[in-house]
């Protein structure tokens, strides 16, 4: 492991981001900020041993920054009865504060990493606030989608009962919902959190159910930085291409790269949601090609 990990906080008005560091030893290149899906917090991106996405741009010469979205990880406080956080909260005021934090820091433009929901909510902001796009230098999409159309048994299970009938009812009950102790998530969830993925996982506008801003109008206007969309071959429900490729068109990025994991004569390992960040096989692929590509920007 050829970096060091701490931990830092962001001070919010009640409540604090926790920010995991992935310190080079020799820092090279710019800042990393490295932002979740649902149900999951920032070990998707490393871990303490030195594995997955994050801990391989560290070790490329990126410092790197894995954000704890409000409630979750190690975050303060925890998703709960007492603390609930909007999707509207993340993309008007955490996501805009973290740019800004980072590029204040450095002086320089940051790279943006983005897995599943993450990257749904960070396009909401940059379309939202484009005056933060001259400070990012590119935007990577892993299993990036917003609305789910493809059909099959397990999005019957997975999504329609699941995530739309059972996880309101269990925040209703709980306050919050409690994906981790349930063991159908690797972090728990905030309730108005959950109930607005479920609005936009159902609607065809990708309007704001807070205030009814639409960011598909003002991706229009959008000065998106270079940007990268992979997908996987075996993701067939959270990411399927189809559903990435839908959400590229909705925010005016078909036209960035995209690639589908999994399918090229290098590299054919079947690659899922998940394990597109976590296969050990990832670095001898798509991480190198990816760390020379935002090395290139």
């Amino acid at each position: 492991m050829k970096h060091q990990q701490s931990s830092t906080f962001l001070d919010l008005t009640h409540y604090q981001l926790h920010l995991r560091q992935l310190k080079p030893l020799h820092i090279s290149q710019a800042p990393v900020l490295m932002l979740h899906g649902a149900i999951e917090n920032g070990r998707i991106f490393y871990s303490h041993q030195g594995k997955g996405l994050g801990c391989f741009l560290a070790d490329q010469g990126f410092v790197v920054y894995c954000a704890d979205f409000a409630g979750r990880g190690k975050s303060q406080p925890s998703a709960s009865r007492d603390f609930d956080h909007s999707q509207h909260q993340l993309i008007c005021h955490d996501i805009p504060a973290l740019v800004e934090h980072l590029y204040q820091k450095y002086q320089q433009k940051i790279h943006l990493v983005c897995h599943s929901w993450g990257g749904v909510v960070l396009a909401a902001s940059l379309a939202r606030f484009p005056v933060l796009c001259p400070q990012i230098a590119s935007v990577s999409y892993f299993g990036t989608k917003r609305r789910i159309t493809v059909q099959s048994v397990s999005k019957t299970i997975q999504v329609n009962w699941i995530w739309n009938r059972l996880g309101p009812w269990l925040c209703q009950r709980y306050g919050y919902l409690p994906a981790k102790t349930l063991r159908f998530g690797a972090d728990n969830e905030p309730r108005q959190f959950l109930l607005d993925t479920v609005d936009w996982i159902n609607s065809e506008t990708f309007i704001d159910p807070t205030d009814q801003f639409d960011y598909a109008l003002a991706a229009q206007d959008c000065p998106w930085p270079a940007s990268w969309f992979f997908a996987a071959v075996n993701d067939q429900v959270l990411g399927h291409p189809t559903d990435v490729q839908l959400f590229m068109a909705e925010t005016q990025l078909q036209h960035a790269k995209f690639s589908v994991l999994g399918t090229s004569a290098e590299d054919l390992q079947p690659y899922d949601h998940i394990s597109m960040l976590t296969h050990p096989r990832a670095q001898h692929n798509h991480f190198k090609a990816l760390a020379e590509w935002m090395k290139s920007q």
